[in-house]
């Protein structure tokens, strides 16, 4: 079976990240969506909020699962049988933090990282600028699934 994963902090999804998750589940037979758990940051929305939260939008996708993880993500691959990490790239400056990544990673345990060039209508899109414009009052609806706009606009209730 050919697995890869998704790795992000995914607070919270994005209509880019979808973009991604969905593209790598029409090249694998499974894809991880696989939420970093650092205990060092604390995010708008828990890790548990964002499993639930990308559970339920991946669920029409029958060969993608939600999982968590925290350490190295070579050890997370290996233990789980998986040989691709996917990466979405919006910009040049993506690549050059990624490729240094996507080195180590194969130095340390010979995963492969798959850059995938993120569509063009969200290609400026992140999760921090959401929580931004959420934050401040804009309208974040065209930029991430409605359940997450639902939570974002829970989270900043005024």
């Amino acid at each position: 079976m050919r697995r890869a994963v998704c790795p992000g902090s995914y607070d919270p999804v994005t209509n880019g990240h979808l973009d991604i998750v969905e593209r790598a589940a029409g090249l694998y037979d499974e894809v991880v969506i696989a939420v970093l758990i650092n205990k060092t940051k604390s995010g708008l929305f828990t890790v548990d909020e964002r499993i639930e939260l990308l559970r339920e939008v991946v669920a029409p996708l029958p060969n993608v699962r939600v999982d968590s993880w925290h350490g190295l993500l070579v050890d997370y691959c290996r233990n789980n049988d998986i040989r691709v990490i996917v990466k979405g790239l919006r910009a040049v400056s993506d690549f050059d933090y990624e490729l240094q990544m996507a080195q180590m990673n194969h130095q340390l345990s010979s995963v492969e990282t798959l850059f995938m060039p993120t569509s063009p209508l969200w290609s400026f899109l992140s999760s921090s600028l959401v929580k931004d414009v959420a934050a401040n009052g804009g309208d974040v609806s065209h930029l991430v699934p409605g359940s997450v706009h639902q939570q974002l606009s829970r989270k900043f209730a005024r």
